[in-house]
């Protein structure tokens, strides 16, 4: 076992557990449907947690393949792996907690708790950034990436953008700052099937067949 097979096994492990409870947050409001009040923002805010912790699992491959064992990048994957799985475990309700037979409003819910999810998933962006700009400093791959604007442009975008959602005192400006990011984020999801797409039309992907 390589020692990103190593570390991987526990941020891996980590981040999955932020996906199951995502979803089962969402299974358990389904569940409970018939007194359950939609509204589109916390919907929307899940699939803007989602995306990022599915962006974190690839940034997992870039930043930490080629990096030593170490026990100090072990307690930095768990600070950004526990952030997101309190901003996950936060993003839909706790339904049966609620009372058996209370309406449970879910844009009420995303306002109760939008500071604590955009605050958690700004803290994990956050805590990469600052890895990246010193991995720059020692690294002439990562000074690449440190030094690209385009990175930066993105960072600007999804900063003030979700530190926008989370403390804006306005309603109408957090919301707008929501689709801002998730339409950012969106962006991101398109310009990787493209990216795929072009692989297959060159081959990229085949299927790993065996002789039977």
């Amino acid at each position: 076992m390589s020692a990103f097979e190593f570390f991987f096994s526990f941020y891996g492990l980590l981040l999955g557990l932020s996906v199951a409870e995502l979803v089962g947050g969402f299974a358990r409001v389904l569940h409970e449907r018939e007194r359950i009040r939609f509204g589109w923002l916390t919907p929307a805010l899940a699939l803007f947690v989602a995306i990022d912790i599915a962006t974190f699992w690839n940034q997992a491959w870039v930043i930490f393949r080629g990096a030593p064992f170490n026990t100090f990048l072990l307690l930095v994957s768990l600070s950004i792996a526990a952030t997101f799985y309190v901003a996950a475990s936060v993003t839909f309700p706790r339904v049966s907690a609620e009372g058996a037979h209370e309406r449970v409003d879910l844009d009420a819910h995303f306002w109760a708790h939008r500071k604590l999810v955009f605050g958690c998933i700004l803290g994990a962006n956050l805590i990469v950034a600052v890895m990246v700009v010193i991995l720059g400093q020692a690294d002439a791959g990562f000074a690449k990436i440190a030094s690209s604007a385009a990175l930066w442009t993105g960072v600007a975008i999804f900063v003030v953008g979700t530190a926008t959602a989370a403390f804006a005192p306005w309603r109408r400006v957090a919301m707008g700052a929501l689709i801002v990011v998730l339409i950012y984020s969106l962006w991101g999801v398109a310009k990787s099937a493209s990216a795929l797409a072009a692989a297959l039309a060159v081959g990229g992907w085949a299927p790993a067949l065996t002789a039977g």
